[in-house]
């Protein structure tokens, strides 16, 4: 049975999250974490998530419970997931981590952790999400790069979002990008405003939406005169990425190290 710890355990992926954990096979919760500062500490975690009393008291720190779990699952802030990573580095334990927002230089961190342990990130861990950018690499690929097709990603979250565009747009584009030859760098246009003259034709646009208690839209545009073709993913739930990071967890179990996607996971590539 592969005991999981959760960080950010009160937060709303954090609960739900634990809620995943509880209802998987193969996997069980063993430790959540909270900010040191939380009154919550020492409370049930499964009470704290609506599943019940599991016997897991909320601490304040990786260290605390260092010996209690063999994998953490990280959505947090860019700069917490260093540091939790850089303990999971030093003591042996396996990190999925579906954190969004991270840098160049935080990516690159992933890579050296990997060398001595297990790691899976992904921007997104939906199954729906990963199996688009499955069949966005297929269209781009059909399509061509002078087909005289314009792309356009469009993506929609709640208003408590803090990164912009989202990770998972933002590796659509580069899934796209990648299929077409082109450097996402180069050609990624953010937002239009004013007098921005004609689409030039190799450029991907980003278009991005805070609204409300929106779970998160993403859709990728491919039209042309005469025609367009629309690929979209919509979550209802996050405990659609709740259930896949759960899925990464468990088949990363008998991983020793390296770093992987969900794309791995889910056997698509």
């Amino acid at each position: 049975m592969l005991r999981i710890a959760v960080t950010g355990a009160a937060g709303r992926m954090g609960k739900t999250l634990i809620e995943a954990i509880n209802q998987a096979d193969g996997a069980v919760l063993s430790a959540a974490i909270v900010e040191p500062t939380s009154s919550l500490i020492g409370a049930d975690a499964g009470e704290l998530a609506g599943q019940g009393k599991l016997g897991v008291q909320l601490s304040g720190s990786l260290e605390s419970v260092a010996d209690d779990f063999d994998l953490l699952i990280d959505f947090t802030a860019p700069e917490v997931t260093m540091q939790n990573l850089a303990f999971c580095e030093a003591n042996g334990k396996k990190i999925v981590v579906g954190t969004t927002g991270l840098n160049a230089e935080q990516k690159q961190r992933l890579q050296q952790a990997s060398v001595t342990t297990a790691v899976v990130f992904a921007p997104n861990m939906s199954v729906g999400v990963n199996l688009c950018f499955k069949l966005l690499e297929i269209a781009a690929k059909a399509l061509g790069d002078d087909g005289g097709y314009d792309i356009e990603v469009i993506e929609a979250h709640h208003r408590h979002k803090v990164d912009a565009p989202s990770g998972t747009a933002l590796r659509m584009g580069e899934v796209v990008a990648d299929a077409l030859g082109r450097d996402l760098s180069k050609c990624a246009v953010y937002g239009r405003e004013g007098q921005t003259g004609p689409r030039t034709a190799k450029e991907i646009g980003f278009e991005t939406i805070r609204a409300g208690d929106v779970v998160g839209d993403h859709t990728v545009l491919f039209a042309t005169e005469g025609e367009r073709i629309e690929i979209t993913h919509k979550a209802s739930s996050r405990m659609t990425f709740a259930k896949g990071a759960v899925r990464a967890a468990v088949w990363l179990a008998d991983k020793p190290k390296g770093l992987f996607d969900m794309q791995d996971v889910l056997n698509l590539k």
